[in-house]
């Protein structure tokens, strides 16, 4: 398995070694050893993976900018039908890029897998018809640990590639956040 920095260093992108004949392909999506190698070559600590989940989402879904705070999870994300653009935004407060945000379209045909460290907050838009993500998390989800962040807040200008209007739950909806937080949801969040 491959792995490589993006603009935000501690984001990584893996790509598993595809394994093809005439029958189809065969590839390894995780190895704890190497995956333990990878965030320790690029100055990380190793990180114990704890939780799967299995997410299903249509054409134009935006899901996120979603977080813990007390129990931060990084997330290995990887679709494994569809295609998505995947983000990461750190929130680390005093880290040298708070506050900036890198994104990478992750699909089945590329096989691309995105490393979010704990401290950052994640959002996907959906790019074909349906998406199936996977990802691995680093810590177990607490429903009453989730926050999120405002897919649109203007300090992120995060560049979407939208096509129109984008699906939002009603936590992902910015109306929810202009009732609730009355400055940036961003700075809200990770004070």
């Amino acid at each position: 398995m491959n792995c490589q920095p993006t603009a935000i260093p501690e984001v990584l992108l893996f790509k598993p070694t595809l394994h093809c004949d005439e029958r189809g392909f065969f590839m390894e999506t995780f190895r704890q050893n190497e995956f333990d190698a990878c965030l320790t070559a690029n100055g990380m600590m190793p990180t114990q993976l704890v939780q799967d989940n299995v997410s299903r989402s249509q054409r134009h879904v935006l899901r996120g900018l979603h977080f813990q705070s007390k129990q931060p999870q990084g997330k290995l994300v990887r679709v494994s039908h569809g295609e998505i653009f995947d983000v990461a935004v750190d929130i680390r407060p005093q880290s040298a890029t708070l506050g900036h945000w890198v994104g990478h379209i992750i699909s089945a045909e590329n096989r691309l897998q995105m490393w979010i460290p704990p401290g950052f907050a994640h959002g996907f838009y959906v790019l074909s018809d349906i998406a199936d993500i996977v990802y691995k998390c680093s810590d177990y989800y607490q429903s009453d640990d989730e926050q999120v962040i405002a897919w649109n807040d203007p300090q992120l200008a995060i560049d979407w590639p939208l096509k129109g209007e984008p699906i939002l739950s009603i936590k992902d909806n910015p109306q929810f956040f202009s009732q609730t937080t009355p400055s940036s949801p961003m700075m809200q969040k990770i004070k």
